[in-house]
């Protein structure tokens, strides 16, 4: 089964850029559909992104749309989160998710995660 481990967290301005990496090993992501969620303490995570698989389309939460960017480096197995202009709402735990099945938004759906890596935007 494929495991996934995200790195690039940190602390950052608003304004500034984060970018996320989800690796995969025991598995080739690109069969995968590979979705970013977040999740700050007392709230449900929440979807922020997906890519499909096989160099399929990208779908972004509106509270995200425009900011940030999903991409794949096939060579890598690894996944991508590119962030920018972030705000003080973006701040969160992110997390990388993968699953076979139809693209989707529900965490529900995924069938494996990583451990998550934190972002925090302040000044």
């Amino acid at each position: 089964q494929v495991q996934l481990e995200e790195s690039g967290g940190g602390l950052v301005q608003p304004g500034g850029s984060l970018r996320l990496s989800c690796a995969g090993s025991g598995g080739t992501l690109s069969r995968y559909n590979i979705g970013w969620f977040r999740q700050v303490p007392g709230k449900e995570r929440e979807f922020v992104a997906v890519v499909r698989r096989s160099g399929g389309a990208e779908i972004y939460a509106d509270s995200v749309k425009g900011r940030f960017t999903v991409s794949r480096d096939s060579a890598k197995n690894t996944v991508y989160l590119q962030m920018n202009s972030l705000k003080f709402e973006d701040t969160a735990v992110y997390y990388c998710a993968a699953r076979r099945g139809g693209t989707t938004r529900s965490q529900l759906e995924y069938d494996y995660w990583g451990q998550g890596t934190q972002v925090s935007v302040s000044s």
